[in-house]
């Protein structure tokens, strides 16, 4: 299949170069066969006018009889009667008496066989009409000779232009044939494998540096989805085991496990268990890029309604940074993002929390900041993976799923702008929300 596709690409391209050279040889060969016959054949008619001339005054008076002593050239004398006065040698014995056509502008005219120039013009004592024929057979000539070798070497350069595209079109081809098969052989199971970069430093090595960079991306992809179906299935299976396991316990020893605290686990480990789905749900939407609502949203109410959802838990939370700005949205994605925001910030603080929203040209600020133990700089990608959870900045993130900022980035990415952390005030984490602004 891989010889077809090659074949047939290089056949079309070298029809199509053969084609585009054809046309242009066909228009170039036709304009230069017309060029060249429209200047020999005014070559020739200025050569006869100048004959002529050169007659003309060599035939007034008595000197007519210089015009039948003309040897090899058609002349004749014609009187305004339409008689033939005096002619040549060469015009007696064609023509006798029969006049050659007089006009104003040069004529071609059949004579004894010969395709001649005819031209005339009157003599100085207006007594009559000194016309001359003169031969094209030379020009006949030089024209067919050129016809012939336009016409032989027309194909011919067609031919080589065909061989040539023929070879140059293959050796090519042939590198991307090379890719394609190596391409077609990397399985799932051999994301790992590349395409070797030919030394070329041309289109082909790019387009193989391009394929290494795709699969580069499509191997990081299927890691990251490895893990996170490993991840995943340790989340989801951590509260069906602790509920499994207070089960047993019940079933086994009913009278050392009362139905309330059973009922009790279940319950946490029920609500625990729901979390973590409905965040899987909500990332598998943000992955396959679903549109949100594009509504006016008042970002200020939004932070302040968590401003005061924190106070409520005996939090210092700082909300004086808030002020008056609006984006367009989805209300229930962004109340969700500043939601899991303000949770990580309560959830590793030590004491305090700041809330802030910015406006600053086309763009609104989120500042959510705590006095916590920070994030390392070299962990501050990483934090925003999912099922991520760092064991010794984050140590008390007790009961998290690790999806939090997974999703805060997520609906970001979804509403145009970008989630970002650095160093907050107290030396904790400050998470910055970038969205645009409605204007």
């Amino acid at each position: 299949m891989a010889n077809r596709w090659w074949r047939s690409v290089r056949g079309r391209t070298t029809l199509g170069a053969t084609v585009v050279v054809a046309v242009a040889l066909a228009i170039g060969a036709f304009s230069f066969y017309a060029v060249l016959s429209a200047a020999v054949h005014g070559s020739t008619e200025r050569a006869a006018e100048q004959r002529l001339d050169e007659l003309v005054d060599r035939a007034d008076g008595p000197g007519r009889a210089a015009v039948e002593a003309l040897e090899d050239e058609f002349a004749q004398i014609v009187g305004p009667d339409g008689t033939v006065r005096s002619a040549s040698e060469d015009a007696r014995e064609a023509l006798g008496s029969t006049p050659l056509p007089i006009a104003d502008d040069p004529q071609t005219r059949i004579i004894d066989g010969e395709p001649m120039l005819v031209v005339s013009n009157d003599l100085d004592d207006g007594d009559g009409t000194l016309v001359l024929a003169v031969s094209m057979e030379d020009d006949g000539e030089t024209l067919a000779t050129v016809a012939t070798l336009l016409a032989v070497a027309v194909p011919l350069v067609l031919v080589l232009v065909a061989g040539t595209t023929w070879f140059v079109t293959g050796r090519a081809l042939r590198p991307v044939t090379r890719i394609r098969r190596e391409v077609d052989g990397i399985t799932a199971d051999r994301l790992h494998q590349r395409v070797a970069v030919p030394a070329s430093a041309d289109e082909i090595a790019a387009l193989a540096t391009t394929m290494n960079g795709m699969l580069d991306r499509l191997d990081a992809a299927a890691a990251a989805q490895r893990r996170f179906v490993s991840d995943a299935s340790h989340e989801l299976r951590s509260p069906l085991a602790t509920i499994r396991q207070h089960a047993e316990l019940a079933q086994a020893h009913p009278d050392v496990t009362s139905i309330g605290e059973l009922a009790e686990v279940a319950s946490t480990e029920g609500i625990r268990l729901q979390g973590i789905v409905e965040s899987l749900l909500l990332l598998a939407r943000l992955d396959e890029g679903a549109a949100p609502h594009d509504q006016p949203i008042d970002v200020d109410d939004l932070a302040l309604a968590e401003v005061r959802r924190l106070r409520a838990t005996g939090l210092d939370v700082d909300g004086s940074g808030v002020q008056a700005a609006r984006v367009s949205g989805d209300p229930r994605l962004l109340g969700q993002l500043l939601r899991n925001l303000a949770d990580n910030a309560a959830r590793h603080a030590r004491g305090r929390v700041a809330i802030g929203v910015v406006p600053v040209d086309r763009h609104v600020f989120v500042m959510v900041e705590d006095d916590g133990a920070g994030v390392p700089a070299a962990e501050r990608e990483r934090i925003f993976e999912r099922f991520v959870r760092l064991d010794e900045a984050r140590s008390r993130d007790a009961g998290g799923s690790g999806l939090g900022l997974a999703i805060a980035r997520g609906i970001a990415t979804a509403e145009g702008g970008t989630v970002t952390v650095d160093d907050s005030r107290w030396g904790g984490a400050r998470f910055v929300v970038a969205l645009p602004r409605d204007r």
